[in-house]
């Protein structure tokens, strides 16, 4: 027997319900850019909110739609986090640097 003139099988569905080897549907935020303004004000943190944002695309493409939603939380929170914390020790140290300086008495030197 031969195979000539037979259907071919149909092609298989894509990869985890996506269309591009991805879930369906729109991948949530990664907070890149405030990861990277958030690195400038708070070293620590920010490097987290960096880590958890580059996670968030390569777990939404393999299929991890919970694994993405929770490393984009994290990187929103890490961000936020970085943020307001180096802007409120900016605003302690230039306090201290203010009070410093008032308390400056030239006249004892």
């Amino acid at each position: 027997m031969s195979d000539y003139g037979s259907t071919p099988p149909p092609p298989p569905p894509p990869p985890y319900g996506g269309a591009a080897g991805g879930p369906a549907g729109q991948a949530p935020p990664n907070y890149l850019v405030l990861a990277i303004l958030s690195i400038l004000c708070c070293l620590p943190f920010g490097i987290a909110s960096i880590v958890f944002s580059t996670q968030v695309n390569s777990k939404w493409t393999m299929g991890d739609q919970a694994g993405a939603l929770d490393a984009s939380k994290k990187a929103k929170l890490f961000a936020i986090i970085g943020l307001v914390g180096g802007i409120v020790g900016s605003i302690i140290y230039a306090g201290v640097l203010i009070a410093g300086m008032a308390a400056f008495d030239p006249s004892t030197m």
